[in-house]
């Protein structure tokens, strides 16, 4: 369990009076600089300072959190959402394991299936020459033995992609959220915000996106139902409004800034430039800044998400992915894909429109529902 912000380190403990004298009462503690946000299952935390060794007097610390049995609940029900959302890129993998036999033509099979999941040809050939090694290794002798095997080999491909947000390093910590359009960015955006005000966390949001029509309108939206501040300019420029965000996350001493930048394709160059310009301004209000770059999928887009990582990793130099509408495709392999030629970190996926439908990713969760 995590929580969002790194407690501040208490401060040493007086020496203890003579036991022949009462002790003075204690003094009010100073408030605390910063309020800690209660443990999430979507964030990570910077590992904790180094911190004093406690006085002898020093109160007994707390147990350690538990899981709640309502957070272990709603993870069950979240993974049933993802098998279903997955059926559609899984079904085509474990048809090839029907009344199958051990030989070459299930190999076979099992590299049609994985290509035309948009796996690619690396992530494919790796799979299978795991796989392979698996079966030799394990001395499987039925096909339902192999479908747990290849869930294996995915989730393990897949592994190097699981990483966590973390929130708190930084104060603000300024994420610029990037994606072409109908990818699902604004909307994710709101889903995000909506779990970090619901953990506690103040955040500001900055309406960069001026140049789709009912962009900043959308984002208007999302920041009046999450009850959380915008900053936005109609027709303003969109690098000039992350800088005012930047600074007035800082000013008001917001724990999290989220940028909200125009859809583009990789191919627009100049706006991709404009994507380089926020950046740049976006440092220059704070020089550590922005501390994550995430880049909005759409899962339908298949080998062109690969295409896209590429293009905007180039660009901005991504620290994390979204992947969105893995529900709606045949084409969820391309993870395995991204896995293999360009191992961003996917920080959450989507398999639908409610709030509660954008969720972190595991890659042993995401193999198991994608193998059924």
């Amino acid at each position: 369990m995590f929580s969002f912000f790194k407690k501040k380190p208490p401060a040493e403990s007086p020496a203890p009076a003579p036991a022949a004298s009462p002790a003075p009462p204690a003094a009010e503690p100073p408030p605390p600089a910063k309020s800690v946000f209660s443990p999430s299952s979507w964030f990570g935390a910077k590992p904790p300072a180094d911190e004093p060794p406690p006085a002898p007097v020093a109160e007994p610390a707390p147990p350690p959190i538990e899981t709640p049995p309502a957070e272990a609940e709603q993870r069950s029900g979240w993974l049933g959402k993802l098998k279903t959302g997955l059926r559609k890129t899984g079904n085509s993998i474990t048809a090839a394991f029907v009344n199958a036999q051990i030989d070459d033509a299930l190999y076979e099979e099992l590299e049609a299936a994985l290509l035309m999941a948009d796996t690619g040809v690396k992530a494919t050939e790796h799979l299978l020459e795991d796989l392979r090694r698996r079966v030799k290794s394990s001395m499987a002798t039925e096909a339902s033995q192999v479908k747990l095997l290849l869930a294996d080999a995915i989730a393990d491909l897949l592994r190097p992609l699981e990483k966590s947000l973390v929130i708190g390093e930084h104060t603000p910590t300024v994420i610029m959220v990037a994606g072409v359009n109908g990818a699902g960015k604004t909307t994710s955006i709101g889903k995000l915000t909506k779990h970090l005000a619901n953990e506690g966390a103040s955040v500001l949001l900055a309406a960069a996106d001026t140049f789709r029509a009912a962009a900043r309108e959308q984002l208007l939206v999302w920041a009046d139902r999450n009850t959380v501040e915008i900053v936005s300019q109609e027709g303003g420029d969109p690098a000039a409004v992350s800088f005012d965000a930047v600074n007035a996350g800082k000013a008001r001493g917001k724990d999290v800034v989220l940028v909200d930048t125009a859809g583009r394709l990789p191919t627009q160059l100049h706006l991709m430039d404009e994507l380089k310009k926020i950046k740049r301004v976006v440092n220059r209000a704070d020089a550590s800044a922005p501390h994550e770059v995430l880049l909005v999928i759409d899962g339908n887009t298949g080998q062109n998400a690969l295409a896209q990582v590429k293009a905007f990793d180039e660009t901005l130099g991504l620290t994390g992915l979204v992947i969105t509408k893995l529900d709606g495709t045949a084409k969820g392999g391309v993870l395995c894909a991204i896995a293999r030629e360009r191992p961003i970190p996917v920080y959450f996926i989507g398999v639908g429109e409610k709030l509660e439908d954008l969720e972190t990713f595991k890659a042993r969760e995401f193999a198991q529902a994608l193998m059924g």
